[in-house]
């Protein structure tokens, strides 16, 4: 033990005088300025979709500085999981936005706010070349930037945790602890960029053209709408009992980029704050034991009453009982809430497939329909505010399992440890036979009612007895003698059903798929009314139906209009300046180029020209 203090003890002031030369915090802002730089590179490569009078002034343009987008939240299925790994490797980034809680205290209350969505601007500016590099249409240049990016973080990171891997609470290996995930998810961009870079360069050696003409009908929309359009089979496959209880992959269904990314970031996140949550359990621990150390030597220095060494043991003793329950709950929270994540994905499917099928029975009266604000707005919070639901609900979770933890230990095991199993196996025994002679009265009610109360059934057939009032009489003495024991009874039942609300709550806090709200109440749920809006928005926009439908259009059109030009082609003199659009011409200087070949042609409206 004296070995095991010393050592301690000695890490302790190792550690003390380790001061790592790297500050992720500083390089947090000093990383604005390479991302700035890659986001003008990418502006200045992307193209606009029209043209401005600067493009004239100015012809080296050529409708470039275009706006760049990071990813598409809305009906994107393309690097699905490369984004859900860049968001992964922004965790230890918000992490660095929380730790700046300290600087709020030196901000006014009002521009708290501010700071905060300054912060949050800071973190996804340093981020964005993450998603920016890896969505852009320049694969090449994308692809070098983000490695180079993506290794300078990476190099920090790993500087960081080398110089001093030990922290001040968990002990040994604590950033590793925490950096960790983070690590390994700028080590995966890595990988993929070095893999877009090399399946670029190999097709355009082998001279195959990049099309640039991409379709929004992605793959899988088409072939659920060929599914649909197929008689169905007489006899359904038999399923696995993994498809049955488990999950049931479904080929004409893709999850959407913001999902996976949300499933990841919020894993991670989960992970980082559930080692947060040890290092605040640690601590805490650590001073109750110095207390209990404090108290034991007070006890031994001085003679003190029975009463305060009967409560030092006491809280000794609790102290012991909560800590095996804190940490065999962490498991199970924690489980709980990464099933949550998991289950979320599939009510998502489950939803969207009602919602293409035409089907709103599931939702309450008052979402049926959600005005197309709040359906916008829900759509750009719902990923951010599914993370901030899983992680309260692993530390709501984990509280109220530790707490019936604590009282089933009281309750049933140190009894038994103190060989008092018996008066423990007795007052449990009148609890239950209690239990028992409260339920079986409300049974006999019923019994009672459905035997004397009501009138003989109208046909053979039916299952149950009309609800028609029989022995009128005795009926109404029946209730008048059983309002008094109901009063009582009703006690207990309101009890039991504060006691259902808040375990149910307590277990659905994470849940923002399904309100916790009575019937009648689900507007004031605002993690319901996000989720619904959400679907709407993905509903409107990714129905495979529609999106199909809309892909036939354009199709036709674009067709059509190719036969035009064709027939123009053959039948006009201007045939010369049809391809004028694929080079590099300003508007004017065409106009120009077109009055020219008119005048030459027709040399009689030169007098009817507008004199200068």
């Amino acid at each position: 033990m004296a070995t095991r203090m010393v050592s301690t003890e000695s890490w302790q002031l190792k550690n003390e005088t380790c001061r790592s030369s790297v500050d992720l915090d500083l390089f947090l802002h000093y990383s604005l300025l390479p991302s700035v730089a890659i986001i003008m590179v990418l502006s200045c490569l992307e193209k606009r979709a029209r043209g401005h009078q600067v493009d004239e002034r100015f012809p080296l343009l050529n409708r470039r500085c275009g706006t760049v987008i990071p990813l598409d939240f809305v009906g994107a299925f393309d690097n699905r999981w490369s984004l859900g790994f860049a968001f992964g490797a922004t965790a230890n980034k918000v992490m660095i936005m929380f730790s700046e809680g300290d600087f709020l205290l030196y901000v006014p209350q009002w521009a708290q706010a501010f700071v905060l969505l300054i912060g949050a601007f800071e973190v996804g500016l340093s981020s964005y070349p993450f998603f920016a590099c890896l969505s852009t249409c320049f694969q090449i240049t994308g692809a070098t930037l983000g490695f180079l990016y993506t290794g300078f973080w990476l190099v920090i990171m790993v500087m960081h945790i080398v110089q001093c891997p030990h922290g001040q609470i968990i002990g040994h290996y604590e950033k590793i602890m925490f950096y960790w995930p983070s690590l390994l998810c700028l080590v995966f961009l890595l990988s993929r960029f070095v893999h877009i870079f090399v399946k670029t360069l190999w097709i355009r050696f082998r001279l195959h053209l990049l099309n640039e003409e991409t379709s929004f009908l992605e793959v899988h929309q088409a072939q659920y709408v060929q599914q649909l359009l197929r008689k169905p089979p007489l006899q359904q496959s038999q399923k696995s009992w993994i498809q049955r209880k488990v999950y049931d992959w479904d080929p004409y269904f893709r999850f959407p980029t913001r999902m996976i990314s949300m499933a990841v970031l919020a894993t991670i996140c989960l992970y980082i704050f559930v080692v947060i949550e040890y290092y605040v359990y640690s601590l805490v621990l650590r001073t109750l034991k110095t207390l209990e150390e404090n108290f034991e030597m007070l006890i031994a220095s001085n003679s003190t009453s029975k009463v305060v060494v009967s409560g030092v043991q006491h809280g000794k003793e609790l102290i012991g009982i909560t800590e095996g329950v804190w940490v065999v709950t962490t498991f199970t929270s924690c489980l709980i809430c990464v099933s949550y994540v998991f289950h979320i994905l599939a009510c998502y499917r489950k939803h969207m497939k009602r919602l293409w099928a035409g089907e709103k029975q599931f939702l309450p009266l008052g979402f049926s329909k959600l005005s197309s604000s709040q359906s916008v707005a829900a759509i750009a919070r719902y990923s951010g505010w599914q993370i901030a639901y899983i992680l309260w609900g692993q530390l709501v979770i984990h509280t109220v399992q530790c707490l019936f933890g604590v009282m089933f230990m009281y309750s049933f095991v140190l009894p038994i440890k103190k060989g008092q199993g018996i008066e423990m196996v007795k007052t449990l025994g009148t609890g239950i036979l209690t239990l028992a002679v409260v339920i079986g009265l409300m049974l006999l009610q019923v019994v009672t009612a459905a035997s004397f109360f009501l009138q003989p059934k109208i046909s053979q057939d039916d299952k149950e007895k009309p609800l028609a009032l029989d022995n009128r009489k005795v009926f109404h003495n029946f209730n008048y003698f059983l309002f008094f024991y109901n009063v009582l009874l009703g006690l207990g039942a309101c009890l039991f059903r504060l006691l259902c609300s808040v375990i149910v709550g307590a277990w659905l806090i994470a849940r923002i798929d399904r309100t916790i709200m009575p019937k009648g109440y689900e507007a004031a749920d605002m993690g319901f009314r996000t989720w619904i809006g959400m679907l709407f928005m993905d509903h409107y926009h990714t129905n495979p139906t529609l999106v199909c439908f809309c892909h036939i259009l354009v199709v036709r059109n674009r067709e059509r209009q190719q036969q035009q030009q064709q027939q123009q082609q053959r039948t006009t003199n201007y045939y010369h300046f049809s391809n004028v659009a694929d080079f590099r011409v300003l508007n004017k200087a065409r106009t120009r180029w077109l009055l020219l070949y008119t005048l030459l042609n027709n040399p009689s409206l030169s007098a009817l020209r507008k004199p200068q």
